[in-house]
């Protein structure tokens, strides 16, 4: 019935426990999150207020379905996410790396997010 966690996994849901307990995002500043699998990364801007997401983009989007879960694709899809959150009026968030460590996609996907303009 569960799935036994690997010892990675279990370590990374304990720093994600961890994070959560400081991070909150609100409609001026949302939470930006990030997810990523084998073969895709997901972004969400989440207003934990009213528990909605106001900005979201992935790999598996038409625009996007070339990019794989590499450091190149990360670049470029926090470029694109910067973009779509300026569109929506939004210049500052709060990063929820999710648990995985700053490091390789997950810093290259932040630094493409800042340089497009957004301030963490």
């Amino acid at each position: 019935m569960f799935k036994k966690l690997s010892d990675k996994q279990r370590r990374r849901l304990h720093r994600k426990i961890h994070i959560r307990k400081t991070i909150y995002g609100t409609a001026e500043r949302p939470r930006m999150t990030v997810y990523k699998s084998g073969r895709n990364l997901y972004v969400q801007a989440i207003n934990d207020d009213e528990g909605k997401t106001l900005a979201s983009i992935s790999t598996l989007e038409k625009d996007f379905i070339a990019l794989k879960a590499n450091i190149d694709s990360a670049a470029k899809l926090g470029e694109a996410f910067g973009s779509r959150l300026k569109d929506k009026n939004i210049s500052k968030v709060v990063f929820d790396r999710n648990g995985y460590l700053y490091h390789g996609v997950v810093k290259a996907l932040a630094d493409a997010t800042r340089k497009a303009g957004i301030e963490f």
